[in-house]
């Protein structure tokens, strides 16, 4: 003869709120669109607007040091600079010290590539930064860090 029947949990309902990962990662991909509408508008993108602000910064680089001060593959760099070469916004040496070092440098033109997309980036960051205050954006900061740091310092489904 079976025992008493066993209850059954409900199954879980929606959440009272949206994930917070959720939201996070929808915001981000507005603010990632609308930024490249706005560089496309100014004649430039993302990646040439990484490669333009890092050869700014440091002048002279290396591709390999360009790769990691961008975040990219060196072989991603490599077809990105193909493409600036070709447009004139940059240049590419053999470093006489160590032939097998590429050394990367703006041109005129990437250089006035620069300042516009740099007006462009400015521009957007004022747009984000609208209404709120110093305070409020001091503590999205720290929020955003607060969430970066739970990601890269949580195991496998958030465990430390």
């Amino acid at each position: 003869m079976p025992g008493p029947p066993v209850p059954v949990p409900p199954a879980p309902g929606p959440p009272a709120q949206p994930p917070v990962g959720l939201y996070l990662a929808r915001v981000a991909r507005e603010a990632s669109r609308a930024f490249d509408a706005v560089l496309a508008a100014a004649g430039g993108s993302l990646p040439t607007w990484l490669v333009l602000i890092s050869l700014k910064s440091q002048r002279l680089a290396s591709q390999r040091d360009l790769a990691a001060m961008v975040g990219i593959q060196q072989a991603t760099l490599t077809h990105h600079l193909n493409a600036m070469e070709s447009s004139g916004l940059v240049t590419r040496r053999r470093d006489e010290a160590n032939r097998r070092v590429h050394v990367v440098e703006l041109t005129p033109a990437g250089d006035a590539l620069f300042t516009r997309l740099r007006e462009a980036a400015v521009a957007f960051d004022q747009q984000l930064r609208a209404g709120l205050s110093a305070a409020e954006i001091a503590q999205f900061e720290a929020v955003l860090a607060r969430l970066h740091d739970n990601v890269t310092s949580a195991g496998p489904a958030g465990q430390s």
